[in-house]
């Protein structure tokens, strides 16, 4: 396991900066964002496995040859009472070291997921207080506010498409038919989840600039998604003048979906995903959405898919080798 912990260390570093800055940068994702999701979460999996893995590996060397025979090693010590003399300073605080860190991300992970759902409870409340159903959309609301708005509110049987009588004003049908399959575009391929593991990893590596860019990454990728859901039920310059409209309502260059919200209406956080992008700031956002609609690139060739999608797992199954393949780097 010597060598294998060097190889673990060696690929978290290559997934913690220069991948992520690379995909990043890359023009190709635009043209294929699924597959450009599927690896950026390959990336993050495997990235936290070979960080974990690395100090895991690398404390329970003297134990065994491989990671179940380390770990039985180290459960004799624990709770059989097996002599621990094998056991060097740097390899105590390289076990200390793996089990805080997966600690961390773990408690990490359900923090920002009870803080999302105690802010999706709030807003829930006051939106029951705030707004009317529609009367012709089935789990859609309307609350009263000149600007246009429009995001979806996740929660399962309950999940509602929030809008602005501001908005429904300035929307033909067609154009209210390309938002509300936006948005429920949204619900159905459940990116809220997406949204709370990589705010999560965030939250736990705010220290690693290439967790920020993924989380852009991500959610300037779901923006694409639901635009490409939305084309197949409304015609292209339908949704561009429907974008063009609800991104019109940002109160100020950079403003996101809470500064268009009425006062009384708390700041839902990573909960609702407008139409309009998740942060104008963004470098995806209105206008760069309206760009990637009106000028369309032809999807990536299959075979690029495909190679993608094979990295992606082949990413998840090398630290995964490294971790439990008996003695196959000694």
């Amino acid at each position: 396991m010597f060598w294998a912990s060097y190889a673990l260390a060696a690929l978290a570093i290559v997934l913690a900066w220069p991948v992520p800055v690379l995909l990043s940068r890359a023009q190709w994702p635009a043209r294929s964002p699924f597959t450009a999701m599927v690896l950026w979460q390959a990336i993050a999996l495997a990235g936290g496995l070979s960080m974990i893995g690395a100090m895991l590996t690398w404390g329970l060397e003297p134990l065994g040859d491989n990671l179940l025979a380390g770990l039985h090693g180290l459960w004799r010590i624990l709770l059989e009472g097996a002599p621990a003399s094998t056991l060097g300073l740097v390899h105590v605080f390289a076990l200390s070291a793996a089990t805080l860190l997966g600690a961390h991300l773990v408690f990490t992970l359900l923090l920002t997921y009870y803080r999302i759902q105690r802010g999706r409870h709030r807003h829930r409340d006051m939106l029951n207080l705030l707004s009317s159903p529609s009367a012709d959309t089935p789990a859609t609301v309307v609350i009263q506010h000149p600007t246009p708005v429009a995001y979806c509110l996740p929660g399962g049987a309950r999940s509602v498409t929030v809008l602005s009588d501001g908005l429904l004003n300035m929307l033909s049908k067609e154009e209210l038919g390309a938002v509300l399959t936006h948005e429920r575009a949204h619900l159905a391929q459940h990116h809220h989840l997406l949204l709370w593991a990589f705010a999560a990893w965030r939250a736990a590596l705010p220290w690693l600039p290439t967790s920020l860019l993924a989380q852009r990454s991500v959610n300037e990728l779901i923006e694409m998604l639901a635009d490409d859901e939305a084309l197949h039920e409304a015609d292209r310059m339908t949704l561009v003048r429907a974008v063009a409209i609800v991104g019109s309502g940002s109160a100020a260059p950079g403003a996101g979906a809470e500064a268009r919200l009425p006062p009384a209406l708390p700041a839902p956080g990573n909960t609702p995903l407008p139409l309009g992008g998740p942060d104008a700031s963004e470098p995806l956002g209105t206008a760069g959405r309206l760009s990637r609609l009106l000028t369309p690139q032809p999807p990536l060739p299959r075979w690029q898919q495909w190679s993608v999608l094979c990295l992606s797992i082949l990413l998840l199954a090398v630290p995964t080798t490294l971790l439990i393949a008996p003695g196959l780097l000694n």
